[in-house]
């Protein structure tokens, strides 16, 4: 903090990333502050690379995520560690920092009533609803369609061996496919 700032006075989140003080990505420990964080599902993401697992971080980066009926992990994705995160920007959270956390805890406890129905009400839906109370972007009609597709050209990769976990399997299915058709 420099001088002329009061230890009351807010920083913008910005300002506070540009000098180091919002805590930076850390892919060893699991951290991604203000990131919708995405995993592969064994079989399905397989089948389908696009689909997968999806949770949203609070802004020490704790990941939480709608896990199964009426249960939202915290810091323990069920699917295993983040292979792709999408970092998002907390001054577009309505109130910003304290927005957001509000909004993920408060999409938590909602989900934590909820029956987990994979094609209807599920991991996307719990990190779009977190999104919707947090207006994000002033945006309320987030949904897991729009996080899927969003999450394909806005993600990154947590490394290269996330990138072949989420893709081998599925280049090892395809090359059997053609296989198998060139030989018959």
């Amino acid at each position: 903090m420099n001088g002329d700032q009061s230890p009351e006075s807010p920083i913008d989140s910005i300002d506070r990333e540009q000098a180091g003080l919002m805590d930076p990505i850390d892919h060893e420990r699991c951290r991604y502050p203000y990131c919708i964080v995405w995993t592969p599902i064994p079989v399905l993401t397989w089948i389908f690379p696009f689909l997968g697992h999806m949770g949203i971080c609070s802004s020490s980066g704790v990941i939480r995520d709608f896990a199964g009926p009426y249960f939202v992990s915290e810091d323990l994705m069920a699917f295993g560690n983040p292979t792709k995160y999408w970092q998002l920007m907390p001054q577009k959270a309505h109130n910003g920092q304290p927005g957001w956390d509000a909004a993920v805890a408060e999409a938590s406890e909602i989900y934590k009533k909820r029956m987990h129905v994979i094609f209807y009400d599920n991991c996307h839906s719990h990190v779009a609803t977190a999104l919707n109370i947090m207006s994000y972007g002033g945006c309320k009609n987030w949904n897991m369609v729009k996080l899927a597709l969003y999450m394909i050209p806005y993600s990154k990769y947590v490394s290269v061996a996330a990138f072949v976990k989420t893709w081998l399997p599925f280049a090892i299915i395809v090359a059997f496919i053609c296989t198998l058709a060139a030989i018959i």
